[in-house]
């Protein structure tokens, strides 16, 4: 073996050493630079969380005083009226009977229950208390006025409380909704909301105090 064949295994024998080391040196900057990129954005995490993380936006929960009355549990709970359609969850609640049995007597629960994204305002049993019995008797009686004046509840679109601060909607009966108020304080033409924003599977549900009345 000639010096020159001798000169070039050595270099080739220390390459072979020096390989390992210099792939670990590599292995090991790449880890750290994982380990500050984590830390780093473990940093920003701790002082900016993320908007996932921000929980649900205020107000996208039911609000009023009449949702005291609401069931904790079961159907009639709020958790229970989300997985029915709505005339169905209505008939959970004890508080809305009379506009149950209205909208069984007009024949519009398949119409409600089947519709897909709509606003019911949803008139308790003291709204229709305040009709004197005599007329409240003549309209149930007479299906076509009693049609015109719940589908008058009805819009034809999913409303969050945002949008009633200052509105105007189209009904299911063509007629028009006025609405106004902020923060847990609304108004529905001449109708309080006394429970607002109440979710079932196919409607956003506002229950108010007052019938409301086509012109």
């Amino acid at each position: 073996m000639n010096s020159i064949t001798i000169r070039r295994t050595a270099i080739a024998v220390a390459a072979a050493a020096l390989l390992p080391f210099s792939l670990a040196a590599c292995s090991d900057s790449g880890g750290d630079t994982k380990a500050a990129a984590s830390t780093a954005a473990a940093d920003r995490g701790a002082d900016a969380p993320s908007a996932a993380s921000d929980g649900p936006a205020t107000g996208d929960g039911p609000f009023g005083p009449a949702c005291a009355g609401v069931p904790k549990e079961g159907a009639g709970s709020f958790d229970g009226m989300a997985k029915d359609p709505v005339a169905t969850a209505a008939s959970h609640n004890p508080a809305l009977s009379t506009l149950v049995a209205a909208v069984q007597q007009a024949g519009l629960v398949d119409t409600l229950n089947n519709a897909k994204d709509i606003t019911v305002f949803a008139p308790t049993n003291d709204a229709f208390a305040k009709i004197p019995k005599a007329d409240l008797d003549k309209v149930l009686a007479d299906k076509a006025q009693l049609t015109k004046i719940l589908t008058y509840h009805v819009v034809g679109q999913k409303l969050t409380p945002k949008q009633l601060e200052s509105g105007s909607f189209e009904t299911l009966e063509k007629g028009m909704l006025t609405t106004t108020g902020s923060g847990e304080s609304y108004q529905v033409n001449d109708a309080k909301v006394v429970c607002g924003n109440v979710k079932t599977a196919n409607a956003n549900v506002y229950i108010v105090d007052t019938v409301l009345m086509p012109k």
